[in-house]
Order: C-alpha cells, then structure tokens, then sequence
C-alpha cells in the first residue's frame, strides 16, 4: 500500500476509534459496528473481526471500570453468563460460517426493536424467564461470529427500564464477558494476522480509549427519555447497516 494511503487509513482508523469510543459511552455499544467495516477494508472480515475485539475490550474495560457503581448486578448475571457463553458458541463458528443469513436476520430484528422503541411500545415489554436467557445467549453468540452483539443486547436491555448510566454500565461488562470468552479463540486462529496489524490496533485502542472518555459527557446529559429514542435509533440504524452489508 503506497505511504500516503497508508497514512490516510491510520487517520481514519483514529477518527473512527474515538466516533466508537464516544458512541459506546452513550448508548452502550458501537464500536464493532464502527470500526469493523474500516479494519475489514484492508484486512478483510475475519481479520477485521478479531482485530477489532481487542480495542473494544480496551474501551469496555476503561467504560465498565468508571462506571462500575451503576452495574445493576442482577440484569447482569441473568443476562451476562449466557451471553459468554454464546460469544464463545459464535467465535468457534466465526472462522468458517458464512454469516450472510445470521446478519440479514439479525439486521431485521435490530430494526423492528428500534421500531418497537420509537413508538413507545417497549415500555410495555420486559423479558422474563427462559427468555432473557436466550437474548442474551443471542447477543453473544452474534457477536462471536461478526463480532457486533451489542445492537441486540441493547435491544434486550431497553426493556428492563434502566437508567442511562447502569444501561451503559450493564451493557458493558456484559460485553466484556463476551470479550474474554472470544478473543482467545480469535488469536488462535488468526493471530499470526493480527501481529501484522500491531500498530493499528494499538491506534485503534488509543482512540477507544479517548472517545470513552469524551463520550461521558453525554451519557450524564440525557434524560432518560431522550436516551431511550438514543438507543432505539441507533439500533436501527446497527440493522440497516447489517441488511446493506449483507446485500
């Protein structure tokens, strides 16, 4: 790649990372559906995917860490396990699923959740029982394979009625649960390709790392009206971006 493309892709690779980073910090997720597609440019999807995994720990580390007083524990561990453990399901699947079919199906239910938040109606759902395990089995077992689970575990947790804070908190450590159960299957099978991709991922953490900070301000800025029609149209438009990237 010639030097002054190279240098035009660090930069976008760096502007993308912080836009991820500030994005997660409101509503809890983005910053695989972010930066995935610019890793993916040049490295392809699989590559992108692993690489990607490792400033979004980064990111729900730094998030999950100043925000850990606003974890609503029992959201948490009901939703959380299962959603390891399916991040672990889905990594094993990602290096030889075609996820064509997974991403169309899933783009179709983040945009009738966001429907379903815009419109009020959510507010009358909670999930219950067997079935907040399997949302939240979902939501890891997805972003094992295309490496973008946060869309539907937000779409999950919108209906518990959380503050914006301990949505954002929850929603992170749960992610980071799914982090550690699927980066390590990751750089067993790519990981040679990851070493090459060393100082990217690296401007990538640090960009993370500035936009979580940057994006706080927001969060504590939003009423929790406003965060719920936050949240619902960035699931959305997550599902749009999933239908288009299948096409």
């Amino acid at each position: 790649m010639p030097a002054d493309i190279q240098l035009w892709f660090w930069g976008l690779v760096l502007l993308m990372a912080i836009a991820s980073g500030a994005t997660a910090s409101v509503v809890g997720f983005g910053i695989g559906s972010l930066l995935t597609p610019v890793f993916a440019l040049r490295f392809g999807t699989d590559a992108a995917i692993a690489a990607v995994a490792l400033p979004h720990l980064a990111g729900g580390l730094i998030r999950g860490w100043r925000l850990r007083g606003s974890i609503d524990r029992s959201v948490l561990v009901r939703f959380g396990i299962l959603s390891a453990v399916g991040g672990l399901a889905g990594a094993f699947l990602f290096a030889w699923l075609t996820p064509v079919v997974l991403t169309r199906t899933l783009g179709v239910l983040l945009i009738l959740t966001a429907t379903a938040g815009l419109t009020g109606w959510s507010k009358h759902w909670t999930p219950r029982g067997p079935l907040v395990w399997i949302l939240g089995a979902l939501s890891g077992f997805f972003g094992g394979i295309v490496g973008n689970q946060g869309g539907l575990r937000a779409a999950a947790l919108s209906a518990f009625g959380l503050a914006p804070a301990a949505f954002v908190a929850t929603s992170t450590v749960i992610g980071v649960f799914i982090d550690i159960a699927r980066i390590p299957v990751y750089l067993y099978n790519v990981g040679h390709e990851l070493t090459q991709m060393g100082l990217l991922i690296g401007i990538a953490i640090a960009g993370v790392s500035a936009g979580t900070l940057i994006g706080e301000r927001v969060l504590f800025g939003l009423s929790p009206e406003r965060f719920q029609k936050v949240v619902s149209a960035a699931v959305g438009a997550l599902g749009l971006w999933f239908l288009l990237r299948a096409a």
